[in-house]
């Protein structure tokens, strides 16, 4: 029996996994209940025994929910041993009433399930468990399963590979938290931007004073800021702050309908920026706005305001270092003296992008599995999210090729109401799976199976 088929055998047992998992609400927010995080956890446990996979450890950190790390062995000496990562929280539902059935509820869809978190990152979870299934517990490589259950939130994880690198090594990584770039369209991440975030805050008045007795000449405080925050993009919505790394985009990007259609554009709304998508959405900057403190419209005095601030996140290019990010994007607003008046610029997190190394014998056996588990050539994409934990993992085993792919796709509503997966890319990702540690265990032979 070929591997699809042996996969397509698999399907029944898998979706059922899949529903008893994301039925659970494991939200690792603080002002959730913890128990259903633990219930998650135990689930996953008993998932890879099931599975073939026989030894199976807990891993506890401070203040953080319990990390598995499953493992099989090598089948000989000489085979790889392959990471595959996940993690078993899921973000909060958000307003349940934009949800067309409950968050917590699989619920079937057209050619697929909805629920929160089915996406990301439950069906990826299936994904991995559905590979040793799919050899009978004896995989062509060796296997590390390691599934995180605070990665929506952050957690101590992030940095805990380096500090304990002999846990996870391996040949080669799959970090299954990414998908395609529409369904039907197999596709390897090749980037991650980086992430950095400031406050940016001005005080001009003890109080608030009369508009209409001081309004003019008093220093108005959100107005200075406003101005400030002005000064952020040129005329075209470009990023004008000087120094953040901007390339060209050389892999394939969504056409402008896709984006739009994606981003929930109004009609008649223009895209702001220059060049093309992926040069605005992955290898160049963005700052955004992300939410600022001034008196609400409803409740607003006749009143120069006295008192505001915003907070600012930048996304940067992959290879950028983040301190010197985040640098830049102090410098700019210290910089500036909007009427005269003095602003207060505040660091606050900021994390590194990822760009791995391509063009290696675990990448070209991706693109092999890809081809095999999608039946259509590979696109290249980069993502515009962080996966803080792929950088720790990279230190930890500086030789290991690491692969992004996954069952997400773009279209998947992940962190948006009415998430879902679909079965046929559920499917094609466990074929991809398992036939890359087919490839990747044939190129250590020194040939290909396919």
């Amino acid at each position: 029996m070929d591997l699809g088929s042996r996969v397509g055998t698999l399907m029944d047992g898998l979706t059922a996994d899949l529903v008893r998992l994301t039925a659970i609400p494991s939200v690792a927010f603080p002002g959730f209940p913890a128990e259903p995080v633990r219930q998650a956890h135990d689930v996953l446990v008993d998932l890879p025994r099931g599975a073939g996979v026989e030894r199976v450890e807990r891993l506890d950190l401070p203040d953080t929910a319990p990390v598995i790390v499953a493992e099989v062995p090598p089948p000989t000496p000489d085979a790889p041993t392959v990471l595959l990562y996940g993690h078993y929280d899921v973000q909060p539902p958000g307003d349940e009433s934009l949800w067309l059935s409950p968050p917590f509820e699989p619920t079937p869809v057209e050619g697929g399930l909805r629920a929160r978190g089915i996406a990301d990152d439950k069906s990826n979870l299936i994904v991995h468990l559905g590979v040793p299934r799919a050899y009978g517990g004896r995989p062509p490589t060796g296997l590390r399963i390691v599934l995180e259950g605070q990665e929506e939130y952050g957690s101590a994880f992030d940095d805990y590979p380096p500090t304990g690198p002999a846990r996870f090594a391996c040949d080669a990584m799959v970090i299954a938290d990414v998908g395609n770039l529409r369904p039907g369209s197999p596709t390897l991440t090749t980037g991650l931007r980086g992430a950095s975030e400031i406050v940016v805050e001005v005080r001009t008045l003890d109080e608030p004073r009369h508009s209409g007795e001081f309004g003019g000449p008093a220093p108005d405080a959100l107005l200075a800021l406003l101005k400030a925050l002005a000064t952020l993009h040129d005329v075209h919505g470009d990023v004008a702050v000087e120094g953040p790394r901007r390339e060209e985009w050389s892999g394939t990007t969504y056409t402008e309908e896709e984006f739009r259609t994606l981003a929930g554009a109004r009609d008649g709304m223009p895209l702001i920026g220059s060049g093309s998508l992926g040069e605005r959405l992955w290898s160049g900057p963005a700052v955004t706005v992300v939410g600022i403190d001034a008196p609400s419209v409803d409740h607003a005095a006749s009143a120069v305001v006295p008192y505001a601030r915003a907070k600012l996140n930048l996304r940067f290019h992959p290879e950028q270092d983040p301190r010197q990010a985040q640098g830049l994007l102090v410098t700019h607003p210290e910089s500036l003296r909007p009427f005269g008046i003095p602003l207060t610029v505040t660091p606050g997190d900021t994390g590194p992008g990822f760009e791995p190394a391509t063009g290696g014998p675990a990448c070209r056996a991706a693109l092999t599995a890809l081809r095999e588990g999608w039946g259509a050539e590979p696109a290249f994409v980069a993502g515009g999210g962080s996966i803080l934990l792929v950088n720790g993992l990279a230190e930890a085993v500086p030789g290991a090729e690491i692969l992004l792919f996954g069952a997400q796709d773009s279209l998947c509503n992940l962190h948006a109401p009415n998430e879902r997966v679909l079965f046929s890319e559920l499917r094609s990702a466990v074929i991809a799976e398992a036939a890359f540690l087919r490839e990747y265990a044939a190129a250590h032979r020194g040939g290909s199976t396919a």
